[in-house]
């Protein structure tokens, strides 16, 4: 079945993003552990400097949608931001006691 996009024209053609970045991260470990010829680690690059703006590209459009949608829905987010807040204040702990732990890391 294939998937319907509702805006051919934002999303860049070519692999999915994960499929780009499974790619990706297969060209970065060939070059990071294998001996390789040097034309071999060129054309490499040349892939992953692709699969890298593919990635990218992709980002910057979901995170255009994503905008989009935060701007239909100014009351839902107040609401939800609304609601993170509350839960917070309802768990001092979770913010970590006072002005000289923002760097600690707590496990409890």
């Amino acid at each position: 079945m294939s998937r319907k996009k509702d805006n051919p024209a934002s999303v860049p053609a070519g692999p999915c993003f994960e499929d780009a970045l499974v790619g990706l991260e297969a060209i970065v470990e060939a070059m990071e552990h294998e001996q390789l010829p040097l034309e071999e680690l060129v054309s490499n690059y040349e892939q992953g400097s692709a699969l890298l703006n593919h990635c990218e590209a992709i980002l910057k459009s979901a995170r255009g949608r994503i905008e989009l949608i935060t701007l239909r829905n100014p009351n839902e987010i107040a609401l939800d931001s609304a609601a993170m807040s509350d839960q917070v204040s309802a768990h001092p702990s979770a913010t970590g006691g006072g002005p000289d732990d923002d760097d600690d890391i707590r496990l409890f």
